[in-house]
């Protein structure tokens, strides 16, 4: 079996490995990485995770773009290293299921990357000896994610860049408290800001003596792990071969391509739901076949979504047979019949956000913030013009309710429980650098760390 290559978004960079396109995290025509093409799971194999914890699952899933890379028994160990919380299903009605991704350290869906991105790279600079520097953009849970993971992984800076406004406490505590190989950087500006800074910084020929990679969804080792629990929700919910509904809350789009990936790995995929705060540009985009990107970013609940151009898009783009380069320019249109046909996308305001919330409460007493009710009120939209029926959904709770205590008890009366990491981190000074959002001033920045 030949080693998977992966290319360019924008086509005019050498294919690369895996273990070069995690280590560069963006490639160098300012492209994002992405399979040559998808390996295959056979409806036997998939059928099989049914049986299987989920650090099996996700071995069996990565085994498959690891090849010549990482040795199985290196992977499997990763895998159980990594994935040793739980990824509760509760059932909201019928076959209608929330997936919690918010048992992880940081209680964050940015959790199931982050681990193994950590291992991974970890493993890779031991190999070669090397010194690297992680740049990463956060809009709320990339950064605690990225920082937790990579703490104290010898051969690894990390340099976390964050919009100062937008960020909530306890997002913002869980990566400033953490000092060593840490860095934190708030940016007086939107995240598109700290994103851009950060892209440029991997363009700039003044910084090429520096070794730098990202850990946010840039990176192709972000989506690879994200796939594995779409996997993971079908082997519990869905019977043999059945397509299942998926609605995840969008805004760098990162979390909505692992649903991509897994379906395009043989996963079958009855309609993925990309929900999204008040940055609509993608809904509008798939309704009339014109993009046009949100600058500034608008502000919403679902901080983490405050995004005017979400960096994935071109590879969604690409999977449909177009081509868009990281400004949001369409060079070749993708098949927008087919899109329509796969994906569902749809606005959801600040009102029906914690009208959500609160509906959620009352009618189910389960409990959700504010990104897992966009979730829901976009499944809602989609079922609305067009009924589940009796298929298998879920709706992808990202984060822990706790990171957005005030928004919360505003609405159901009572603060959510606090789990105890994030107790721990709340309870620790924090230290981080401020700066405006100038990239010459960031870019001194880096050049005085190195």
């Amino acid at each position: 079996m030949s080693t998977l290559l992966f290319r360019s978004t924008n086509g005019q960079s050498p294919a690369v490995t895996l273990r070069e396109a995690l280590l560069e995290g963006q490639a160098p025509d300012r492209g994002l990485y992405f399979p040559e093409k998808f390996p295959k799971l056979t409806c036997d194999e998939i059928a099989a995770f049914a049986q299987l914890p989920y650090h099996e699952i996700a071995f069996r899933v990565l085994a498959k773009y690891t090849d010549g890379i990482i040795p199985n028994d290196a992977l499997a160990t990763m895998c159980r290293e990594a994935y040793n919380f739980s990824i509760p299903l509760e059932k909201i009605y019928d076959r209608v299921h929330l997936m919690r991704l918010d048992q992880g350290p940081t209680a964050s869906f940015k959790d199931f990357a982050a681990q193994m991105m950590a291992r991974m790279f970890g493993r890779f600079l031991r190999e070669d000896g090397k010194q690297l520097t992680i740049l990463t953009a956060t809009s709320g849970d990339t950064g605690a994610a990225v920082a937790h993971a990579f703490h104290k992984i010898p051969g690894v800076q990390v340099i976390v860049l964050f919009p100062i406004a937008e960020v909530s406490e306890s997002q913002r505590k869980l990566m400033t408290v953490l000092k060593d190989n840490v860095r934190t950087v708030a940016i007086d500006g939107k995240f598109d800001d700290c994103q851009a800074m950060v892209k440029r910084a991997f363009a700039d020929p003044d910084l090429a003596h520096i070794a730098l990679s990202s850990a946010n969804s840039i990176n192709i080792g972000r989506l690879l792990p994200q796939s594995v629990y779409y996997f993971y929700a079908a082997s519990r919910l869905a019977k043999d071969g059945e397509p299942i509904v998926f609605s995840v809350p969008s805004g760098n789009f990162g979390d909505m391509m692992g649903a991509i990936v897994a379906r395009e790995m043989g996963l079958p995929v009855k309609k993925i739901i990309a929900s999204v705060n008040d940055n609509d540009a993608f809904p509008k985009f798939l309704a009339t076949g014109s993009y046009q990107k949100i600058c500034p970013s608008r502000n919403s609940l679902s901080n983490a979504m405050n995004v005017g151009h979400p960096s994935n898009l071109a590879r969604l783009v690409a999977v449909y047979g177009g081509q868009m380069d990281e400004t949001g320019k369409i060079s070749r249109q993708p098949d927008l019949a087919a899109m329509r046909r796969d994906l569902f996308s749809t606005s959801v305001s600040d009102a029906r956000t914690v009208a959500g919330v609160r509906d959620f409460w009352n009618k189910f007493q389960l409990l959700l913030e504010p990104h897992g009710a966009v979730a829901w009120q976009g499944f809602l939209d989609w079922n609305a013009v067009e009924p589940l029926g009796d298929a298998p959904a879920v709706i992808v709770e990202t984060a822990n309710p706790a990171k957005f205590p005030e928004e919360v008890e505003k609405v159901v009366g009572w603060p959510p429980d606090v789990p105890e990491n994030m107790l721990a981190a709340l309870k620790l000074p924090e230290d981080f650098d401020r700066m405006d959002a100038d990239y010459a001033k960031f870019k001194n920045y880096l050049l005085a760390r190195h």
